[in-house]
């Protein structure tokens, strides 16, 4: 039987803000929150595939994730992304360093970054998600952009982070 694929990815700000003043206050809350759902397909606001992971780097260790035919979904099933989705990365909290996303030295995936040297810094106990709901996602092409970097940014301690990828 077939796998079958529904998700969200959201992300929400929730925030008080106040100036309390002499005779009285000023506040503002905030409620912000977006969310994208996939169902299961290969079109606008649809995704098949998911790749969930926490791992672990040694100092100024860095990684390559190949999208194109290495990962592996919960079933053991090779994952070969065409488009990504959604991409999330969240640094522990425990980390002394950051975790560095993106800048692969070959066959770079481009994804969210303006260019294949681009990268994003997640800081300890930080988080990046991007979002791409349309048909096209955020493409991946095998054997000439499908390598994503993760590195940890310094010596000293090991990073560790969590990371998932919803796409087709």
């Amino acid at each position: 039987m077939p796998t079958t694929l529904v998700a969200t990815a959201k992300a929400a700000i929730s925030a008080q803000y106040a100036n309390v003043l002499e005779f009285g206050g000023v506040e503002q809350t905030l409620k912000y929150s977006t969310a994208a759902a996939f169902s299961d397909g290969a079109g606008a606001n649809q995704a098949q595939k998911l790749f969930t992971d926490q791992r672990t780097l040694a100092a100024s260790a860095n990684e390559t994730l190949d999208l194109s035919g290495v990962l592996q979904d919960v079933f053991g099933a090779t994952l070969t992304f065409t488009k990504i989705k959604a991409i999330l990365v969240k640094a522990a909290e425990g980390n002394t360093n950051n975790v560095v996303v993106g800048g692969a030295a070959s066959n770079g995936w481009v994804g969210p970054f303006g260019a294949t040297t681009d990268t994003v810094a997640v800081k300890p106990g930080g988080t990046v998600m991007f979002v791409a709901p349309d048909a096209n996602g955020y493409a991946v092409t095998a054997g000439t952009a499908d390598q994503l970097k993760v590195a940890n940014s310094g010596a000293g301690t090991g990073v560790t982070y969590d990371i998932v990828i919803v796409g087709v």
